[in-house]
């Protein structure tokens, strides 16, 4: 029929993490044997002592349908998180709970961007930011960096970036894909710039906050001039490898998170009765209690990267936060391997999973088409045996 889908649905992209990974799907039904290393999910089981407070909810009988904003419960024990972890003092009515940080993302957006706006995406970015402002029927706009920088932007190109369509500037520490992390001077120096346009916001994605190796971590709302005007995301996926709980959640100024309640009212109204319980007990827990998630990532890190360095055209910098490695494989470009003709990154991830059965994805979905992300958050074997498969496929 003419016309039946939307221009809006047809004007999204499918996402590149999710593609990659049904496809490496479909291989692994036709009975190859597939290392996934595409997907940003921890291969760890969620903690025993949050599973246990999330028993204890379903013996509590907690089945009913919870505030569109989150448990006051969680939202009390989300403000004490914010002080205690990131310096930062926010009231329950600024926090909003959502169906994972990229709804959280997504409420924001919609609720600040009208068509036409301009939002400033710094890549490499997240591969849903630049889709997530398109529905809400916004620009996204880049700002490149590479791996000469350690995929850091500087002010000068923030300062160059901005116009008078400007709304909105998202920006992600530690970094996915890169494993890149902002330090605090780095953060004031762009919040510099963004002292001089007030009617700005920032989004601050700070959903690997934990999971860093050595620099602090720094919250953009920390900067006093920019706490009214940035919109704090977090989520307990990552660090509490808890990626199929769905529970994210906001700190933001209270007008803005009342407008992502009522967003949030007429979607899918409040998250999951049980696993916000849980989530309760996950983050009133020391922060030590997740340490040796991020003990074993970082052994992983150093493997991986050593592994990858021996491998003729990886560019690799040394990622500081998350679980992933970002080399640039330019190198590979307009050259054919085994008969096949590789033109960009994308003919690259797809040449891995098919010749190496190897999953990782395209650097093109997060901005940066040099580059492809490999996630080292897979048993330390199958890295080993994945960059084994890689180096093979290559000579």
């Amino acid at each position: 029929m003419k016309g039946e889908l939307s221009n809006r649905i047809n004007s999204l992209p499918a996402s590149a993490t999710l593609t990659m990974a049904a496809k490496a799907r479909d291989l692994k039904n036709q009975g190859f044997n597939v290392i996934g290393l595409s997907l940003g999910e921890p291969d760890f089981n969620t903690p025993d002592f949050i599973k246990e407070a999330a028993v204890q909810a379903v013996n509590d009988n907690y089945n009913s349908y919870t505030p569109v904003d989150g448990y006051g419960e969680l939202k009390e024990a989300i403000c004490k998180k914010f002080k205690r972890d990131n310096h930062l003092d926010y009231s329950p009515s600024q926090i909003v709970v959502s169906t994972g940080a990229k709804q959280s993302i997504a409420n924001a957006i919609q609720v600040l961007i009208n068509p036409g706006d301009d939002v400033l995406l710094v890549a490499p970015y997240w591969v849903s930011y630049s889709a997530i402002v398109v529905l809400a029927e916004g620009n996204p706009i880049e700002i490149y960096s590479d791996i000469k920088t350690d995929f850091k932007i500087t002010p000068e190109q923030l300062e160059k970036a901005i116009t008078r369509k400007t709304k909105m500037v998202v920006i992600n520490s530690p970094n996915n894909p890169s494993g890149s992390v902002y330090t605090e001077d780095e953060y004031r120096s762009l919040a510099a710039v963004l002292e001089k346009y007030p009617d700005i916001y920032i989004l601050s994605d700070e959903i690997y906050e934990h999971i860093n190796y050595g620099v602090p971590h720094f919250s953009f709302a920390k900067i006093p001039s920019m706490y009214d005007r940035t919109l704090t995301v977090n989520g307990v996926a990552k660090a509490f490898a808890m990626t199929g709980w769905r529970i994210g959640y906001l700190g933001a100024p209270e007008r803005i998170a009342k407008a992502c309640t009522k967003m949030q009212g007429q979607t899918t109204s409040g998250a999951n009765c049980i696993a916000q319980r849980a989530t309760i007990t996950a983050l009133e827990a020391p922060v030590s209690k997740i340490q040796y998630m991020v003990d074993e990532f970082a052994t992983r890190r150093e493997r991986i990267i050593a592994l990858l360095g021996t491998i003729e055209g990886f560019v690799l910098n040394h990622p500081k936060g998350a679980f992933y490695v970002f080399p640039d494989i330019s190198h590979y470009f307009r050259k054919t391997i085994k008969g096949k003709t590789i033109e960009n990154s994308s003919d690259f991830a797809l040449y891995l999973l098919e010749e190496a059965h190897v999953a990782t994805v395209s650097g093109e979905a997060f901005g940066c088409p040099n580059n492809i992300r490999i996630s080292y958050a897979a048993s330390m074997d199958d890295i080993e045996e994945a960059v084994k498969r890689i180096q093979q496929a290559l000579t």
